[in-house]
């Protein structure tokens, strides 16, 4: 009898020691990192969140492909706040804003492409595959025709001019 007291006891000074040990959790020493400097100093900075040169292209790439146009959308808004001048950054960002009908974010992603790659075929067939997209197809042709005429030879230029002829103002019905 006295060996079950004593085990008893033990069991009850452990769980109190258990307790007493939770509760210690709260202390000051949680603002302390492993070396005694402040814990700030290892905390995730997400804002400054490092990336491969082209993860967040190569991601948006392949969302887009897969027509994934929400996710792509995400990918390469991130992609040119990390990357401002990178016009892939950007390509992709007003492509897939087309696709998700934020014409005034392609719009302003095609503002900033103008100063980067402005006049050049890859910029006049995207902005007038958005003026198509808009359905504004006079100026959807005036700029696949630039595009065209910098570039003849480019089978999307070729394609997006058929897929134009073959559209029409209102819908078939």
């Amino acid at each position: 009898m006295l060996q079950v007291r004593a085990q008893i006891r033990c069991i009850a000074f452990l769980l109190a020691s258990g307790a007493v040990l939770v509760g210690c959790q709260s202390s000051g020493l949680d603002s302390l990192a492993a070396y005694g400097d402040s814990a700030k100093t290892v905390e995730d900075d997400s804002a400054v969140a490092f990336y491969k040169n082209d993860e967040l292209i190569t991601t948006g790439k392949l969302q887009f492909q897969e027509k994934n146009y929400g996710k792509s959308y995400a990918i390469y808004k991130r992609a040119v706040n990390v990357f401002p001048e990178d016009p892939a950054a950007w390509l992709g960002f007003a492509a897939s804003a087309d696709m998700v009908g934020r014409f005034d974010t392609s719009d302003r992603a095609y503002r900033e492409l103008a100063r980067m790659i402005g006049k050049t075929p890859v910029y006049y067939n995207n902005i007038g595959y958005s003026h198509l997209l808009r359905g504004d197809l006079p100026n959807a042709r005036r700029y696949f025709l630039k595009a065209y005429e910098l570039d003849p030879a480019n089978e999307v230029t070729a394609r997006n001019l058929e897929l134009l002829k073959n559209s029409t103002k209102f819908a078939q019905r």
